[in-house]
């Protein structure tokens, strides 16, 4: 028994490492797994695509006090980013020269109203939501807007504002998910 024992454990350690090298080798190849509520949950490809409004992203957030105190509510993950942050993936709402109004009502791009959008004055812990410091700005050639687009508690950028381009990483196209895309500008 104790052999049956032991050789079921080596077994299992040997398929683990080649679940952890399959993992990495398809990551390197451009796989991306999104397991938030953000965006739609599946699995999504690295594409060479430029940054442009609609695409999904993956970002490192930057080293930021907001960042900070999500990282310490559990809003984002540890990993490896700049000040030890976990990758975030978003949609991208806004780009060059767009004007950002964020009201009470939700969040507006030119005029536009993203659906779904209002920012929460509480998260569901009922601690007080961050608040980004502008309420209206025009977004430059170097910033982005980035939102989630299937979950009304999305930790997004009607709370941290705008993000540097060089902050994102990749940007991703989904491959198999599920889950729908709920906010849209009306």
């Amino acid at each position: 028994m104790k052999c049956f024992i032991r050789k079921m454990g080596i077994g299992f350690a040997i398929s683990a490492l080649a679940l952890l090298i399959q993992g990495a080798f398809l990551y390197l190849l451009g796989a991306r797994i999104n397991t938030t509520l953000s965006i739609p949950v599946g699995l999504y490809w690295s594409v060479g695509d430029p940054v442009t409004k609609g695409r999904y992203v993956m970002f490192c957030p930057p080293p930021l006090e907001v960042f900070d105190l999500a990282r310490a509510r559990g809003y984002i993950g540890a990993g490896f980013c700049p000040g030890g942050y976990g990758y975030m993936m978003k949609k991208v709402a806004g780009a060059t020269d767009d004007r950002v109004e964020v009201g009470s009502d939700g969040v507006r791009i030119n005029g536009r109203l993203l659906d779904d959008s209002a920012p929460l004055r509480a998260d569901s812990g009922g601690r007080v939501m961050p608040k980004f410091q502008a309420d209206s700005y025009v977004l430059s050639e170097h910033q982005l807007l980035l939102m989630g687009d299937c979950n009304v508690r999305s930790f997004d950028g009607r709370y941290f504002g705008p993000v540097q381009r060089r902050q994102v990483k990749d940007v991703i196209t989904p491959i198999f998910t599920w889950g729908q895309p709920s906010r849209t500008a009306r």
